[in-house]
């Protein structure tokens, strides 16, 4: 009995990846009408650029040593 139950679950999962594969190839195939939009990008994050280039900036000062001292 518990060897059916394992065949049982083997057997769903490929068939379930055979079907997953089969509606990539539709999505693949249809026409441009019917497939949805694709998303606009996110606008940039202006407080992350302007972090990472205080951080940019400072580690260019530290490599002209401009903090180190003599």
């Amino acid at each position: 009995m518990e060897n059916n139950k394992k065949i049982a679950a083997a057997i769903s999962a490929v068939m379930d990846y055979i079907k997953t594969e089969e509606e990539i190839v539709l999505m693949q195939t249809a026409p441009r009408e019917l497939q949805p939009a694709p998303a606009s990008p996110a606008p940039p994050k202006l407080w992350g650029i302007s972090g990472r280039q205080a951080m940019m900036q400072m580690r260019s000062m530290m490599q002209a040593k401009a903090f180190h001292r003599q």
